[in-house]
């Protein structure tokens, strides 16, 4: 499971779930006077490039890193019962035909091998299905985060819109101007440090 896929995943979440965050703020003041100081207290729309802030979150590069390594245990321990499987299978084979077994050995050994072949496939979709699940988790963890950063940041800024641009994406052209993207990844990263070596 390289990075490429964590952050294309993450995109999709990201998409379904409408990680656009509409982040309004005014005053609560009546009439006129209150669209004028909204304007001057308000700074309008900024987006920010999701993927490349998740491809630079520190966060999302360490629950990559786990990922990976529960890949990889997931990986060894299926690889080493399938080597045991296919040792079991070639030993039955030399002693079936060899004839150094019963029919009724034969067919109880060939029951058990059955049996554990059916336990071998069970271990290996519960074993996708879990890092699949895990990795799903893992993007709803990153995107919350930056959900969060993003409230708390715009207390302080005071935008009208945060919007997410990434492609493919309903925002095909803007100002650049606009992008907050250093911005909020490098809060983000200080953020996650400050809370990471607590």
């Amino acid at each position: 499971m390289d990075k490429s896929y964590f952050v294309k995943n993450i995109l999709l979440v990201s998409a379904v779930t409408a990680i656009g965050v509409l982040l309004a703020s005014g005053c609560k003041k009546d009439g006129a006077v209150k669209s004028e100081i909204q304007s001057a207290e308000t700074k309008g729309i900024v987006y920010v490039e999701l993927d490349s802030v998740i491809a630079n979150f520190n966060m999302a590069d360490d629950l990559s890193i786990k990922l990976q390594d529960k890949q990889k245990n997931s990986e060894a321990e299926l690889t080493a019962k399938s080597q045991a499987f296919d040792r079991d299978v070639r030993d039955y084979q030399t002693k079936a035909q060899k004839g150094l077994i019963t029919r009724a050995t034969a067919a109880e050994m060939e029951q058990t091998l059955s049996q554990q072949q059916q336990t071998l496939l069970s271990l290996r979709d519960e074993m996708a299905y879990n890092l699949n699940e895990e990795s799903l988790v893992a993007q709803r963890q990153v995107l919350e985060y930056i959900n969060q950063y993003l409230a708390e940041f715009n207390k302080t800024h005071n935008y009208q819109y945060i919007l997410a641009k990434q492609f493919p994406g309903p925002i095909l052209l803007s100002d650049t101007t606009l992008d907050i993207t250093a911005e909020v990844t490098a809060g983000l990263n200080a953020k996650y440090q400050a809370e990471k070596t607590k």
